[in-house]
């Protein structure tokens, strides 16, 4: 059932979004030369797929979680794509080929240790990563390991249908604030 969500919504979605996403890849085009972002990640079962954003920081920027990254990496566009989380759209792709749910653990990269360790002994790889969930809703970022995994099993033991509209709603109402940057 929520296979079925997702991926009506992000068909839906990117075809209603189609607008938006050409007029940020032409802007972004103009502020960093490349304007989409593609980052490997670790998915369901641990399996790797690549991650697809709209860049937010200049292209010398390490591949390392966000809140490792300098304030100063991140473009002027970047800094509204990341406030209005449309930085994020572009993974509707990711949705709508099943390599993620709009509800899920956010994903993270490889290098990443602490966080898949923790991830790995909490069950947190056995359902899709998401674009949003009850961890990005409350501000907990991957910067406390520990509390992110906590949290993604939290959501997973108590997931249901109504939480998964209520994670949605309240991203595109603003909880949350995204991955912190030093």
């Amino acid at each position: 059932m929520i296979r079925l969500i997702d991926f009506l919504a992000a068909f839906f979605g990117l075809l209603f979004l189609l607008p938006v996403l050409l007029v940020v890849t032409v802007i972004g085009l103009f502020d960093t030369g490349s304007p989409i972002f593609v980052q490997e990640r670790v998915g369901r079962n641990k399996e790797p797929f690549k991650l697809i954003k709209f860049r937010t920081m200049s292209l010398e920027t390490k591949s390392v979680a966000s809140h490792h990254a300098c304030q100063a990496s991140i473009t002027k566009l970047g800094a509204f794509l990341r406030k209005t989380k449309i930085d994020e759209l572009p993974q509707l792709i990711n949705v709508l080929k099943g390599e993620m749910s709009l509800v899920g653990p956010r994903p993270n990269l490889f290098n990443q240790e602490e966080l898949i360790s923790v991830r790995q002994e909490l069950g947190v790889y056995d359902v899709l990563p998401g674009i949003t969930g009850l961890a990005q809703v409350q501000n907990i970022d991957m910067s406390t390991p520990e509390l992110l995994a906590q949290t993604d099993k939290q959501m997973i033991d108590s997931f249901t249908i109504e939480n998964y509209f209520k994670y949605i709603m309240m991203t595109v109402t603003g909880s949350g604030s995204g991955d912190a940057v030093k």
